[in-house]
C-alpha cells in the first residue's frame, strides 16, 4: 500500500466522520479487502474463520471510529484493530486442534466385550457357604438390589452387605486379587 492511498483512506475517513455516506461505504469496502488479506496471512491452521475475523473488525471500526485521530495515519489504527479481534478470535477457540471424526474413524479400535461363562460364575460361587452364595448371586448376577435381596432372603439389608462384602472378598482372594475394599485410607 503506498503512501497516495493510505492519504485517500484517511480522506475517506474523515469524510465518513464528516457524514458522507459515500465515502464511508468506499472506506469500508477499499478496507475490507486490506483487512481480509491481513487475517488469512496470520491464520495458517483452521479453528477461526477469517471472514468472522472480518466483519468482527468492521463492526469495531464503525463503533469506534470518533476514537482515530484525524491527524494520525489510518491503517495502523485499523490493523491494530484487526489485530485485536483476530486475538480474541484465537482466545475464544482456545488451545485446541479441531479434527473431524470421520477422518479419524478407522483408526479407532472395536470394543472388546468381555464375557464371563456361566461355567466361570459358578466356579467362583462355588466356593462361598451356601447363604453368601445366593447372595452374590442375586446382587451380582441377577442384579437385584440390596432391598430386594433382603426381602427375598428375609434377612436385613445389612446382612445383605456384610454377607455380600465378606462373599466378594472371598472370590477376590481365591482368584488373586488381593483385599476388596481397599481405599486410600487403608481399610474402607
Amino acid at each position: 500500500m503506498s503512501g497516495k492511498d493510505e492519504a485517500e483512506l484517511s480522506r475517506l475517513m474523515r469524510a465518513a466522520i464528516a457524514g458522507d455516506e459515500k465515502a464511508y461505504a468506499d472506506f469500508l469496502h477499499r478496507i475490507a479487502a486490506l483487512i481480509r488479506g491481513f487475517v488469512r496471512r496470520k491464520i495458517v491452521q483452521g479453528g477461526v474463520d477469517p471472514e468472522d475475523v472480518v466483519q468482527e473488525t468492521l463492526l469495531a471500526i464503525h463503533v469506534k471510529r470518533h476514537t482515530w485521530r484525524q491527524d494520525a495515519p489510518v491503517l495502523p489504527w485499523v490493523y491494530a484493530i484487526a489485530r485485536f479481534k483476530l486475538i480474541d478470535a484465537f482466545r475464544r477457540r482456545g488451545r485446541r486442534i479441531e479434527i473431524d471424526v470421520d477422518d479419524i474413524a478407522e483408526t479407532f479400535a472395536e470394543p472388546e466385550t468381555e464375557t464371563v461363562s456361566e461355567r466361570d460364575i459358578n466356579r467362583a460361587l462355588d466356593g462361598l457357604p451356601p447363604a453368601q452364595r445366593s447372595v452374590v448371586s442375586a446382587v451380582s448376577v441377577e442384579g437385584r438390589s440390596i432391598g430386594e435381596t433382603a426381602a427375598k432372603f428375609g434377612i436385613s439389608e445389612t446382612a445383605v452387605r456384610v454377607s455380600l462384602h465378606r462373599g466378594l472378598t472371598a472370590i477376590a482372594k481365591r482368584f488373586g486379587q488381593g483385599r476388596l475394599g481397599q481405599g486410600r485410607f487403608g481399610r474402607e
